[in-house]
């Protein structure tokens, strides 16, 4: 396999952006762009993540086109899901040989549309979608069934929570967790805090290979990377697991393996305890530094987020190893893991 590397990332977030698509993208293509060392001219290949149904229109990302601007023509792609789909799309494009770099961006603006009602799309046609159940109780079903099985502990849930959220640094007091646990159900076992603030955002990365890469200062080199699918259908998998990420994390060669940052796509809290347990990690990893998904979720943007914050974090010094996790559908349906490292 050729080596691929992370050479820089960006983003961009809001509670509510009164700027558009076009308007939000400029400046962040522009800092990863130039962050890269790499000219916009040179880039090889160009591949976005958005979701049409969200904006409400069709094509939705030709018009963020504009943002790249009309000259020089590129050789461009498109996904309907997470940026960290379009991140993995390039990495393929990149194995080719035929180019050395490539951009990827994603664009979700939550504050267009109501997420309920826009998800409810990524369900079994025939038997859920017509009862239009909303993500958050579907959520709920999934913790309520880890929380029956002994998975974890709602107190568990609520540690998860302060961490991401910054009402503790490491771990909450018993004093935090008790005031936690004690507020009022949003859908039962479901608490405000457990549940995720959307957000408006952007992310941009550039990835480069081969001899480009190497000339790199410090770029974060993609070890392995893998995305597996659940069944469609909730009621023939185990909720309580996600067995797509342990099969993807086993593929890009993370089980196993010590890291020292974590970046997990949980948009709920007990999601992170399903992933975290299906990583295989211990108590050593930093999990979410960011804040994560729980913290600040951009639909669309949540995933690559995760890879480009794992990958900053990698590039900058802070952290030698990192692995990635990016999820998509209901219920931790499809998994995404990446792993990166400061050598080549």
């Amino acid at each position: 396999m050729r080596d691929v590397a992370i050479a820089s990332f960006a983003q961009f977030s809001a509670p509510r952006s009164e700027q558009d698509e076009v308007e939000m993208l400029v400046p962040v293509l522009a800092e990863a762009i130039e962050k890269s060392g790499v000219p916009k001219k040179e880039i090889g290949f160009t591949v976005s993540g958005s979701c049409d149904y969200l904006g409400g229109r069709p094509f939705s990302f030709v018009m963020a086109l504009d943002a790249l601007g009309a000259w020089p023509p590129i050789a461009e792609s498109h996904v309907e899901m997470d940026g960290a789909w379009a991140l993995y799309e390039a990495w393929v494009r990149l194995q080719h040989g035929d180019i050395d770099s490539a951009l990827v961006y994603a664009f979700g603006r939550s504050s267009q549309g109501d997420l309920s009602d826009v998800l409810v799309g990524q369900l079994d046609p025939y038997l859920l979608a017509p009862l239009a159940p909303d993500w958050v109780s579907l959520a709920a079903l999934q913790a309520r069934a880890a929380l029956d099985a002994g998975r974890f502990t709602e107190r568990d849930m609520a540690s998860v929570a302060a961490r991401s959220r910054g009402v503790a640094t490491k771990s909450a007091t018993d004093a935090e967790l008790s005031a936690m646990i004690g507020a009022p159900y949003v859908v039962e076992p479901l608490r405000a805090h457990d549940c995720p603030t959307a957000v408006d955002a952007v992310a941009v990365a550039v990835l480069v290979a081969g001899d480009r890469a190497r000339k790199a200062p410090r770029p974060a080199w993609i070890r392995g990377i893998d995305h597996r699918i659940e069944a469609h259908s909730l009621g023939v998998r185990d909720i309580t697991r996600s067995p797509s990420t342990s099969l993807a994390a086993q593929k890009a060669g993370a089980i196993g393996r010590r890291f020292d940052v974590a970046e997990i796509h949980a948009p709920f809290s007990h999601q992170e305890l399903i992933v975290r347990d299906a990583l295989g990690l211990d108590q050593s990893v930093v999990i979410n530094p960011s804040g994560g998904a729980l913290a600040k979720h951009p639909f669309i943007v949540a995933g690559l987020n995760r890879i480009g914050e794992a990958a900053a974090r990698v590039i900058d010094g802070r952290a030698r190893t990192a692995v990635a996790h990016a999820t998509s559908g209901p219920c931790l349906q499809q998994n995404l893991v990446c792993v990166l490292e400061a050598s080549p």
